[in-house]
Order: C-alpha cells, then sequence, then structure tokens
C-alpha cells in the first residue's frame, strides 16, 4: 500500500508516501517555513514525480491533525481531505505528537513538545510510546510531568524547568514514517478533527460605535 503522509502542525511542511510493504519512505520536507499553503501542492507533485508516481497510485493519505495554529492545520487537513474524495482514498487523521514519539520514544516515558507561539508550548506526554497525557497547551516554564527524556525544539529547552532542562533532550517534529506507524490504515477512517486547543488567532473585528450624528432608526418599522 502507497500511502501519501502530510503534516503541516508545525513549521515544517512533511510530505511522503510510505510504501507499508516495502517499508520504502520517499520524503520532501520544507524546515521552518510559513508558506505552507503555497507550497504543499507543489512539494506533493515533485515528490511524486521524483518516484515516477501519480495520484492515482495512492492508496491511502494519512495527515496530521495537532496540535497545531489554526491557519497550518487548516492548510494540510483540507488539502488532505480534497486529495482524498477527488481520488475516492480513505484519509486517516492522527495526532502529529504522536506521530514523533512513534520515532523517539519507543523504549522510554518522554516528553514531546512543538512551539505554539504566544511564549507557550504545545506538550504530550508517552509511555513506550503510547500517548498517556495530553496534548495540552502551556507556558514552558509551567509544565510539570516526570519523564526520562525530552523531545522539543533546541530554541525552547532553556524556557523548561530545570528538572525537564537537565534530561536528555533532541528537536524532532513530525515525519512520514511516524505519521503511518501510529495509524491502522485497515480501520475505518473517523472524521478529520483539528487540535487547536485555543481560539484562533483572527477573530470577527468589534462593531464601530455608532456615530452621534446619524440619526437611531432602530425602532422604526419598514
Amino acid at each position: 500500500m502507497l500511502v501519501l503522509s502530510i503534516d503541516t502542525a508545525t513549521t515544517d511542511l512533511v510530505t511522503g508516501v510510505v510504501d507499508t510493504e516495502s517499508g520504502a519512505v520517499s520524503e520532501r520536507i520544507i524546515t521552518d517555513t510559513r508558506a505552507h499553503n503555497e507550497q504543499l501542492i507543489p512539494t506533493i507533485q515533485r515528490l511524486l514525480e521524483e518516484k515516477g508516481m501519480g495520484f492515482a497510485d495512492l492508496d491511502a493519505i494519512v495527515v496530521g491533525c495537532g496540535p497545531g495554529p489554526f491557519t497550518g492545520l487548516r492548510v494540510g487537513m483540507a488539502t488532505a481531505s480534497a486529495l482524498g474524495d477527488a481520488l475516492g482514498i480513505p484519509v486517516h487523521g492522527v495526532c502529529s505528537h504522536d506521530a514523533i514519539a512513534a520515532e523517539h520514544g519507543a523504549d522510554r516515558r518522554i516528553l514531546v513538545a512543538t512551539d505554539a507561539r504566544r511564549k507557550e508550548i504545545y506538550w504530550a506526554t508517552y509511555a513506550e510510546g503510547v500517548r498517556v497525557e495530553g496534548p495540552g497547551v502551556v507556558k514552558p516554564g509551567e509544565i510539570a510531568v516526570e519523564v526520562e527524556a525530552v523531545v522539543i525544539p533546541g530554541n525552547l529547552v532553556e524556557k523548561l524547568p530545570e528538572a525537564l532542562q537537565a534530561l536528555p533532550h533532541v528537536a524532532a517534529n513530525p515525519r512520514p514514517a511516524g505519521l503511518v506507524a501510529v495509524v491502522d490504515l485497515s480501520a475505518t477512517p473517523a472524521p478529520l478533527t483539528p487540535l487547536y486547543l485555543r481560539r484562533p488567532d483572527a477573530v470577527p473585528p468589534k462593531p464601530k460605535p455608532r456615530s452621534a450624528a446619524l440619526p437611531d432608526i432602530s425602532g422604526l418599522s419598514l
């Protein structure tokens, strides 16, 4: 089975094709980008072209559902859903932190954290690859967990409590192999549910106060 993997929950744009029979993984990853919307489809197209494949060769899609920012998640999940509908193939959503843990926490208890901006982190803890707490969002200095290692962007390590700073740590974002590893491809996909964890940055503007120079016609009948 050829599975297209997509994740836009972090600043990395992650795309890949995983062959579940051979275990072969082909991936194209653009690190530290804020242009997910413009780059996602062209990146997938180049990935498939490089492997001599087309969209019609795909059997399923796996997409990271966060936690992540509103705009980033919407790009990846909407694209995955649209491709699945067009191709008539199943689309499976997974927690992006689960995918990170699948490749970095198989034999110990770990904290997986990603940058949530606003001086906060998205976090979850895992024991032998299984999520036991989270996901949640918190200021890094306020997190209180008991783990053996930490997976977190390097620039955020010094913002953690001292006990967590002293643990082994590595920086990692979701990757195609991890995304596929945490999903049951034989199961019927559940509806895609984004893990925003907080309200979107964009909000409707507040109504402007009515000018005193304008008459109040709210009580008039037409």
